[in-house]
Order: C-alpha cells, then structure tokens, then sequence
C-alpha cells in the first residue's frame, strides 16, 4: 500500500474520533508547551546572567581580602583589615599587565536633601574606578586626583536617588546633600543601568572619593577590594598570577604560608554562575520531559483501543489481500501523526506561553530554534515509540479470528 494512502486512512480514522484524538494528542501538547516554555526560561536566565556579569567587564579581577573565622565563627571578608592603599600603589608601580586599578571602599547609610531621605549604598574608588566598574556620567564631571588626594566631599549620584530625594526635574548639580549627616557636594550624576540579573538596582547608590568615605563616613585605613581592569581578555590568567606573586611580596608571606587575599575574575562568576544555570536547566527540561512521557503512554492507551475497536476492520484488510507490514504502518502512522499535531499545538502554545511570562512577569526568556527542533523531535519519537507495540499487536492478528471478532 502506497504512504500517501496510509496518510489519507490515518487521518480519516483520527478526524472520525475528534475528541478522543483531541484528548490523546492533550498530554503530547502539555509536554511539548512545557518543555519550549521550561527551557525558554532557563535559558533566559543563563542568558541574563551572563549578561549583567559581563556588562561589568570580562576582564575585571576583585581582590577581596581572605574571609576570617574567629572562635569558628564565620567573620566575612569585611572584618580583615589585609588590604591597605599601599598594595594598590605597589601593584600599580610593579604589574606589567594591569590596565587600571583602584581601592574599592563603600557603606551604607541615609543620604537627606531639604525634607527628603532614601536609604542608599556609597561606593567609592580612585579616578580610574568608573572606567573599571563601566560607571557613566550623565551630567556633570567625575572627581578629579586632587579632590580624591584632600579627600574632598563630592559626589555622584544614580538615578535612583535622584527620584527619591530631589523634585521632579530639578538639576542635582551643585546642590548639597547629607549621607549619614557628612555634607556632600553633587559634582555630577550616573547614567541609568536599571536592575541586574539578581533584582539589585543598580542606580541606587552614591560614587564619591575612596579617601571621603575612608576617612569621614567609614573611618578606616583598609580597603573592602581592589577592583583592576586587566589589558584584555586573554591577559586574565596572568594577570591574576602576576597579581597573586606581587601581593604575597607586598604582604611579605612565607613560600608554606596561604595567601591572605582572594582573587576573583568575572570569567569565575560567569563559569559558576553558568554551571547553576545549566543545572537548572537540565532538571527543569526533565521535569517537563515527564509530561512527554505521560502523553506518550496515552497515545499507546488509545492506539490499543482503537486496535481492539477495528478488529474486525484489521480481519476484512487482510482478507482481501492486506498485509501485516501494511496494518503495521497504518497504525504506526496514526500514532506517529497524533504526536506530531500534538507536537505542533504544543510548541505554538510554548512559545505563546513563554511570551505571555515575559510580558506579565518581567522574567527573561529565550526561546530558540535548538529547543523547538528538540521538543519536535522527541514528540515523534514518542509517537512511534508507545505506537510500536499496538501496531505490531494489530500486525500479527489471524485474519479468520479478526472476521469473528464481535
């Protein structure tokens, strides 16, 4: 029997019993929808993550001092005082490879202007932190060497502190603020970066000297990190290496003794962060593969109904010269076009679905040619997987015991 036959008898036996067929292909297109819209989402995600991680530069290295445990109670990094002003003058007289480099102090606090307050976060750094950290103004100017060296108080403020302490299209420049009642000048504002990945807004802070918040907010002479930017990508490795030779010099450690600083470069953070992702990504496509499954067995359910239904029909075929390889195919293809239209439904209500969460959740999607192709296939698999059994069954029947089929 020619395909395009098989193909007409398989669709006339599919549009006879619309709703069971409809009900057969359900657990097809649930699973197909979740596994593109579970995977949109995962992949969104990485995606974003990767994004926000690398938006800050893929070649920036943090050296943060090495976390302290006292009487076995975690301290942080916060409470060492390893890292001074002098490591950052010594590394950027001795590196061949450093590009940029600054101290990186920062604290919390309540910045007031007039009547308005807004609880905000001051970071600081030297004159090349902006560059390092990917900082742009908007308005104004950023602090000069002079104003960092007599530990001026001048500010920059983020947008978001803009709106919440100044009226509505005043101009913060040269205005004086209070953070933590420290009077700053506003020498100029940041361009807007709006949330990362982590829901952390970035235009809610202060950026002002590493010197004025050392001195006058924090009251400190150690540093929280010191952030470089190293002269490219591929310098990354050995610039943390030329990095981790000259601190331990700097901070005179013996050959047996572990370094006292920690080294973290963003190519790290998109690694981990990545490895989480892809994790995740993994559990949440077999989660919605489960549903796959399911459907997969309902299409067998049905098949051996429909076998069972036709009895007569299968017995009439082979009477009159019908094959099994024949009635072999037919219900093969039956199962295999029920997966497919279920598979096709399935990956417009995907993307549909995966569309409708960006739009009303905000979350990050991204649905690719990869997933769809994937969900496609795995669905006609299943079709003639679970469609196997049934047909095969249908196949070997006895032609005279299938006429007397009541």
């Amino acid at each position: 029997m020619k395909l395009i036959n098989l193909f007409k008898i398989a669709t006339a036996a599919i549009i006879r019993n619309k709703m069971r067929s409809f009900l057969t292909m359900l657990g097809i297109v649930i699973g197909v929808a979740a596994v593109i819209a579970m995977l949109a989402i995962g992949q969104g995600s990485n995606a974003s993550i990767r994004s926000t991680i690398s938006s800050m530069g893929t070649n920036l290295i943090s050296v943060k001092p090495e976390s302290q445990n006292r009487g076995g109670v975690h301290q942080g990094q916060s409470t060492s005082q390893k890292l001074k002003v002098s490591d950052v003058d010594y590394l950027k007289s001795k590196s061949l490879l450093i590009n940029a480099i600054s101290p990186e102090v920062d604290g919390s606090g309540q910045v007031i202007y007039g009547a308005n307050n807004w609880p905000t976060q001051i970071y600081s750094g030297n004159e090349e932190y902006s560059f390092i950290k990917k900082y742009e103004v908007e308005t104004g100017r950023i602090y000069t060497s002079a104003e960092i060296k007599k530990a001026a108080k001048v500010c920059l403020v983020g947008q978001t502190v803009i709106e919440n302490v100044f009226a509505e299209g005043e101009d913060p420049i040269g205005k004086s603020i209070r953070f933590n009642n420290i009077p700053f000048k506003v020498i100029g504002t940041l361009k807007e970066k709006g949330n990362n990945t982590f829901g952390q807004d970035q235009d809610d802070m202060i950026l002002a000297p590493y010197t004025t918040v050392m001195k006058r907010i924090n009251r400190q002479t150690y540093l929280r990190a010191i952030v470089i930017s190293a002269k490219s990508e591929d310098q990354i490795v050995a610039t943390s290496a030329e990095i981790t030779k000259l601190l331990r010099t700097a901070h005179k450690l013996k050959e047996s003794a572990d370094d006292d600083f920690e080294i973290r470069t963003q190519e790290e953070l998109i690694s981990n962060f990545g490895s989480i992702s892809e994790m995740m990504l993994v559990l949440l496509g077999s989660i919605a593969g489960i549903s796959l499954i399911v459907g997969g067995i309902g299409i067998m359910n049905i098949m051996y109904v429909s076998v069972t239904e036709r009895t007569r029909e299968i017995g009439l075929r082979m009477a009159i010269g019908g094959k099994g390889k024949d009635i072999l195919r037919q219900f093969l293809l039956e199962a295999t076009l029920l997966s497919v239209f279920g598979g096709i439904i399935g990956i417009v209500l995907g993307i549909t679905a995966s569309n409708i969460v960006e739009d009303a959740l905000g979350w990050p999607v991204l649905i690719t040619t990869n997933s769809i192709l994937l969900s496609f296939l795995f669905c006609t698999f299943i079709g003639v997987f679970f469609g196997w059994y049934p047909a095969r069954k249908a196949a070997k029947m006895e032609p005279i015991e299938a006429l007397r089929h009541e």
